[in-house]
């Protein structure tokens, strides 16, 4: 078997925030015994309740394996004895380069997985040695509860093995063809924010009823299918090609309506008001809270539905 082939078995988080206490959780609930470092002594500390908390919420999917955790003041005693290091250190581009280079110095054959939300591959690996051991694995917030993963690498037997490790610990890994700002997932939601902000900014609607739109409407649909599938129904028994052929005009000239709005000092105050209120009190920890409750209700669901 071939060091491409082989399972993985041990990883390192290195940066033990809210993403890494979340990654944790899960390799842990997987039964991986897992490695973590952070320069912060205050991350360090705060890093078990935080990694404790989302396992009672994967126990509850019923996910309760046994994993250990060891925390280390040393970068190369965390990564020495990993085959995987999951990465999500602050966004800086010439700190995680420098992170990979100490990292590899200590595991040579070590794959790094780094979360980074807004670094192409090719950004994150310029100058690095080893950089076909280096992949984009971005996952959505929270790690532990949401399933999607995104990657990009170079080699392909090592994005392979990487899909494999995730795939068994129910996350879904989506492959990127070529690598882009934002990756997908992002870019994504992006453009839905644009135009979320510009209905704000142009009077059409305030954030609540934007946000209600939203939840209430077209996102109940894509928690189940996707825009293309989506729209692959709306075209009726001759399916996408008959939407694109036939409604396809109709879809552009909405494209060319869209806004581009600008965050000025005006919009800004104009959504935070609305965020306001639309929270009514509510402090951002109640928030999250009610986030993952409906999460972990939603996957409870999905999976009787399988």
């Amino acid at each position: 078997m071939s060091q491409t082939d082989l399972p993985i078995t041990s990883v390192a988080i290195v940066g033990g925030g809210l993403i890494g206490a979340s990654w944790a959780a899960l390799f842990t609930a997987g039964g991986i015994d897992v490695t973590v470092w952070d320069p912060d002594d205050n991350a360090l500390n705060a890093f078990r309740p935080r990694m404790l908390a989302a396992r009672k919420q994967l126990a509850q999917l019923g996910l309760r394996g046994r994993g250990k955790v060891k925390l280390f003041k040393r970068l190369s005693a965390a990564v020495s004895g990993a085959d995987l290091v999951q990465e999500n250190a602050p966004e800086k581009i010439d700190l995680k380069r420098r992170l990979y280079g100490d990292i590899f110095n200590a595991a040579p054959d070590v794959i790094v997985a780094s979360s980074t939300s807004s670094f192409a591959w090719s950004d994150l690996t310029q100058g690095v040695a080893k950089a076909s051991q280096v992949v984009v694995a971005h996952p959505f917030n929270p790690p532990h509860l949401v399933p999607l993963v995104e990657l990009f690498g170079s080699d392909d037997a090592v994005v392979r093995r990487l899909m494999a490790f995730y795939e068994k610990l129910g996350k879904v890994p989506v492959r990127m063809k070529k690598e882009a700002p934002g990756h997908i997932a992002n870019r994504l939601a992006s453009a839905l924010y644009r135009e979320a902000v510009n209905i704000v900014a142009e009077g059409i609607a305030d954030v609540a009823d934007v946000d209600k739109a939203l939840v209430e409407g077209p996102g109940l649909r894509w928690s189940i299918q996707g825009a293309h599938m989506t729209y692959h129904l709306g075209g009726g028994e001759g399916g996408i090609r008959h939407y694109l052929d036939h409604l396809g005009p109709s879809q552009e000239k909405r494209w060319e309506s869209l806004g581009n709005p600008r965050l000025s000092p005006e919009v800004k105050d104009a959504i935070v008001r609305g965020v306001d209120a639309e929270a009514a009190g509510r402090s951002i920890a109640d928030l999250s809270a009610e986030r993952d409750a409906a999460l972990l209700a939603t996957l409870k669901l999905r999976a009787k539905l399988r």
